[in-house]
């Protein structure tokens, strides 16, 4: 067993001797497997141990750990929560609970050491058990391909991977091992509970499937082996699509070209959003087809703008060529839209200039009427330009924000106003961009909403001598 570990931590795992690597050893028979086998192949090791609190015995346990690493002479970190209140807290099952805060202990111990990776006792038979219970919700090339050799980046680290030497080593082989080095593990009974699902696939499913295919357990690990190859080839494709339909990642969003996107086969597509959803959504597992086949629906539908619910909290944000993946708590950023951040009106002069956050520049020039500007302005169609008559207008303009009771008379609706609340709906400005849309005033009557409409009072007609043209750009845009 020795050489085959050893191969596989140095081929498939890629750590080394050389640097601190943390064990995850709750005390039986794999993780005690995996701490001997480490130690004699002369691994720098910390051994760690959580505590679920679960059962009676489990103070027991970590005391039996924390002895075995002092008999080894190798650090020790030892952690313990209530698991079964923090999975009612948070309306989690416990094993996803007992999962959540296992893992956050050992990469918070693996920081601490200066750990190069994590490595835990999964063996072959786990293998089989998650290849099924994927098989069975439903799974495509990721759920047939199981758990990895190495992962990194994780849900929990984008630095220190999570590796798993044993996973082609038997549990039977375990055992056999433990004997023949005269260790005891300690025996968790709640691994004969079926009331928990990967119990009942242990115990009931695969030694009925047997019935039919002796040799189901072997098979199921090589099809884990085969999908597995195949993920890391997808995966190299997705990195390399990745930059092309990333605009920009923050905290809980991230920001998709639709574009792009929608370019890509379906299958990158796939395979896209669902890393998207982890990086959002670490830890987050049961990504489902339909969740990831509704997403992709809503993304490639010709609608410019909208927004679709996915899962876990996540939705799907649509404002013209930018999709956005955000969490419900997650703060976007609006740089796409001009916005006024203070609440302080500020003046524009005539002609003059202000800048505005994020690059966007609101710029006003003065000029005679001439035949070439009034085609100019006859076949504009950017709706962040605007000519205006300059007779009757201040010799400077206000730059604010929208206040309650807001209107304006468009161009054209002489005689008739309009809430500049309902012009931005009808003309589906962003919600979460009105507020603090710039709105340019002539004393109190809101002259021009950029991006909208102008109104009508200052129209350019056929007596106009001087014009006032405004112009809202961002910096670097053509």
């Amino acid at each position: 067993m020795l050489e085959r570990v050893q191969f596989i931590l140095h081929h498939n795992c890629q750590v080394d001797a050389s640097s601190p690597l943390v064990v995850g050893v709750s005390g039986g028979p794999d993780s005690l497997c995996l701490l001997d086998v480490l130690v004699r192949l002369g691994y720098h090791v910390v051994v760690a141990h959580f505590d679920h609190l679960l059962r009676p015995e489990s103070t027991e346990e970590a005391r039996r750990v924390e002895a075995l690493a002092a008999q080894l002479a190798l650090p020790y970190s030892g952690d313990s929560q209530d698991v079964a209140q923090y999975a009612r807290d948070r309306g989690l099952s416990v094993e996803e609970a007992a999962r959540a805060l296992r893992y956050r202990f050992l990469f918070s111990e693996a920081q601490r050491h200066d750990a190069q990776a994590i490595a835990v006792g999964h063996t072959a038979d786990d293998q089989v058990e998650t290849v099924l219970m994927h098989m069975l919700r439903g799974a495509g090339t990721d759920g047939l391909s199981g758990m990895a050799y190495r992962s990194l980046p994780n849900p929990w680290s984008c630095k220190v991977a999570l590796v798993r030497p044993l996973l082609a080593i038997w549990r039977e082989e375990i055992l056999a091992y433990l004997g023949e080095r005269g260790l005891q593990p300690s025996i968790d009974l709640s691994n004969l509970d079926q009331t928990y699902f990967r119990n009942r696939l242990r115990h009931e499913l695969l030694p009925m499937l047997e019935r039919y295919q002796p040799n189901v357990r072997q098979l199921l690990w090589r099809t884990a082996d085969v999908s597995g190859e195949e993920r890391r080839l997808m995966d190299r494709l997705v990195e390399a699509a990745w930059d092309a339909c990333v605009r920009q990642q923050g905290p809980g969003y991230l920001d998709l070209d639709g574009a792009s996107l929608n370019a890509l086969p379906l299958a990158m597509q796939r395979r896209l959003l669902r890393r998207a959803i982890s990086l959002i959504h670490p830890g987050l597992r049961d990504v489902d087809y339909e969740t990831v086949e509704r997403g992709l629906a809503f993304i490639a539908s010709p609608q410019p703008k909208g927004q679709c619910s996915l899962i876990a909290g996540l939705f799907l944000l649509k404002e013209n060529e930018h999709i956005w993946l955000a969490a419900r708590h997650a703060d976007l950023p609006n740089s796409t839209w001009p916005q006024v951040i203070t609440q302080e009106a500020q003046a524009l002069s005539l002609p003059g200039e202000i800048s505005l956050p994020d690059g966007w520049i609101l710029q006003a020039s003065v000029t005679e009427k001439a035949d070439e500007l009034n085609a100019e302005i006859l076949s504009n169609t950017d709706p962040f330009q605007a000519w205006f008559d300059a007779e009757g207008l201040p010799a400077s303009l206000i730059v604010r924000t929208r206040r309650p009771g807001d209107r304006i008379q468009p161009l054209g609706m002489v005689g008739h106003s309009l809430k500049v609340s309902d012009l931005m709906v009808n003309l589906k400005v962003p919600q979460r961009a009105r507020l603090r849309w710039p709105l340019v005033c002539a004393g109190a009557d809101i002259l021009w909403v950029p991006g909208c409409r102008q109104a009508d009072f200052a129209r350019v007609t056929e007596t106009t001598r001087r014009i006032v043209r405004l112009e809202l750009v961002k910096a670097g845009d053509s």
